[in-house]
């Protein structure tokens, strides 16, 4: 391990957090809050810590695959660390845990919240809250890349640790010019949704905070009620429109601009990402008429529930733990599929279901036909072994993971829904679960135990397991060889 220069790039990743604040200190100021002072002793300590950390001089800049983990758990949880500070030195948050809880939900683009009245909170923290979203969507690191040149060999390990999905490919020869290329299409498609809300007459630091929360498929509104107290048709369609665009893989818009529209259209993610979707909407939209005035509501507020839940951002225009068993068990199996595979999105991806789904139906053939070899294939392209195997591998420790957190969560008492889908929401990315910490519930009355456990959760789900885990193997710290 070259751990010199883990710290290093660690120290750099922080002094961008640090630069990254300065945006909520202008929104202070412009709104003239007493909290100014906040800010600047805030980033004045992380530019100290980040610089202390640069100060070291590796005697080799070379970044391999257990480094570049080592990278991107680290900072991910400093970052957390040190973003949460802003919360607890104001009094907005005074407990460092729920501070820490609500943080690690923002960079993870969880939208899991402690909080009771959001409304009550400076406008600046609701700025730097809905922020995270936005840095944590595509990822600080990735972002990092697309300003600052580095090594190739260093750039794509860390941006395979960071990105998420079974694979992790360069849209051209170059991964700095990769992430330049994902962040100008992440950037630009949140300007877009910023103008549009704009458009439904939804007030401007409102529209940036929402289209921040929606480009990461975070879920954290500056609103008590989410997304329903603006009660706006215009504004809700929009929201599930750009909801859906960021569950997208970032490779197929860059296809998609290079008019390769072939291998747009022939993705099998999409198309089963598209389907699942328009599917339980429907099937919701015919359980939940009953409860509502008309079809045209139903199919809204099931659109919006659905799109939101797969896409793992967490917005909310109806209370879906009123709605029948039916309809909330689509919802919560839509919190294990996720989105699609290098998105902003969260859970298990639909290119990972996809290929879970082909091999074990490749294997029930198998057992009727043991002679029978038949390879695994996505788009036309045969899936290595290797990733098949990754794949179940990463579905096992998922579920180990998921059993042994619930496990855990037990100690508070709660009752089985509300400790199974709390660790459920929080591992996935999503945000509200189900009964006490439903749609309109919140995270508070669970203990500071179980807030570090879930915040865990959040952290392990965002990075993909892998790179926390690697982080804590006595392997990984020994001396490169």
């Amino acid at each position: 391990m070259n751990i010199k220069m883990v710290t290093k790039t660690v120290g750099r990743l922080l002094k961008a957090e640090a630069l990254l604040m300065l945006l909520p200190l202008v929104v202070s100021v412009y709104y003239k809050e007493n909290i100014l002072y906040i800010y600047g002793i805030v980033i004045g300590l992380i530019l100290a810590v980040g610089t202390l950390m640069t100060l070291p001089k590796p005697e080799t800049k070379t970044i391999y695959a257990r480094e570049g983990f080592a990278i991107v758990s680290l900072s991910w949880i400093l970052m957390s660390v040190f973003g949460a500070l802003p919360f607890v030195i104001s009094g907005a948050i005074p407990s460092f845990v729920d501070a820490l809880f609500e943080t690690v939900s923002g960079f993870t683009t969880t939208g899991a919240s402690i909080l009771s009245n959001i409304e009550a909170l400076p406008k600046s923290l609701l700025f730097w809250r809905s922020f995270t979203h936005w840095i944590g969507g595509m990822g600080v690191i990735v972002f990092v890349l697309a300003i600052l040149p580095k090594k190739e060999m260093q750039s794509m390990h860390i941006l395979r640790a960071e990105v998420p999905g079974p694979t992790v490919g360069k849209l051209v020869s170059k991964a700095t010019v990769t992430a330049r290329i994902l962040y100008i299409i992440y950037t630009v498609l949140t300007i877009a949704e910023i103008f549009s809300l704009l458009c439904c007459k939804i007030p401007l630091f409102d529209s940036v905070t929402t289209a921040f929360a929606t480009a990461g498929t975070g879920g954290f509104s500056v609103k008590n009620t989410s997304i329903a107290a603006y009660n706006n048709v215009g504004a809700e369609i929009v929201i599930s429109l750009f909801m859906l665009l960021f569950g997208i893989n970032f490779n197929l818009f860059y296809l998609f601009l290079v008019k390769q529209f072939r291998r747009v259209f022939k993705s099998e993610e999409l198309w089963s990402y598209l389907g699942i979707i328009a599917t339980s909407i429907l099937l919701i939209s015919f359980n939940v008429y009953p409860l509502v005035e008309n079809f045209g509501t139903a199919l809204r507020q099931a659109g919006f529930q659905v799109i939101s839940i797969i896409t793992t951002t967490g917005f909310v225009t109806a209370d879906f733990a009123q709605w029948p068993m039916f309809s909330q068990m689509i919802l919560f199996v839509l919190m294990f599929i996720g989105a699609c595979a290098g998105s902003t999105g969260g859970g298990l991806k639909v290119g990972r279901v996809i290929i879970i789904v082909k091999a074990v139906w490749r294997e029930l053939r198998r057992a009727i036909n043991p002679k029978r070899v038949k390879a695994i294939k996505l788009d036309g392209a045969v899936i290595e072994k290797d990733v098949v195997l990754t794949t179940s591998a990463y579905f096992i420790i998922y579920m180990f993971i998921i059993g042994i957190s619930s496990l855990l969560l037990s100690i508070d008492n709660f009752d089985f829904t509300t400790t199974i889908t709390a660790v459920v929401t929080c591992i996935n990315n999503v945000g509200p679960g189900f009964a006490a910490v439903g749609p309109t519930e919140n995270f508070a009355d669970f203990s500071n135990f179980s807030k570090i456990i879930l915040s865990a959760n959040m952290l392990i789900g965002r990075l993909e397991i892998f790179p926390i885990m690697i982080l804590f193997m006595r392997s990984t710290w020994k001396k490169s060889t």
